[in-house]
């Protein structure tokens, strides 16, 4: 953890959400608007550690930028592989990923560099 503003997030069970090649199984989406993010068998279950912010909708500002640090990504190839999604400005070598119906986010981030989006398991729902 880089700082006391930052909090591990918990780990989601897998086993009903993935196939024996890492794809997700089910339909991805918004937590809080169920709009659809990404269709099934997509996205690749990756596991490795990064910080987001905390969620929230992009109109909402807060003095307190905490930050959670999270350990299951869906690895996307193309960002035109996703039914809705928003992306924000460019920080650094990435862009945040957005529901792009509720802008509630991020629920994940997108590699100027590798040209790859990652959606963290614990920050979308499944159908």
């Amino acid at each position: 953890m880089s700082d006391s503003n930052t909090i591990v997030g918990k780990k989601v069970d897998t086993s009903s959400l993935v196939d024996e090649k890492g794809k997700n199984l089910k339909q991805i989406v918004c937590e809080r608007c169920a709009s659809k993010i990404l269709p099934a068998k997509v996205g690749t279950l990756e596991e490795f550690n990064f910080e987001l912010n905390i969620m929230k909708k992009e109109s909402e500002t807060d003095s307190d930028l905490t930050k959670e640090q999270l350990s299951q990504f869906y690895r996307v190839e193309d960002m035109f592989d996703f039914d809705n999604i928003g992306f924000s400005h460019t920080v650094g070598d990435i862009k945040y990923l957005i529901c792009a119906d509720c802008e509630i986010g991020p629920v994940g981030w997108h590699s100027i560099s590798s040209k790859k989006c990652y959606v963290a398991l614990t920050r979308v729902a499944y159908k």
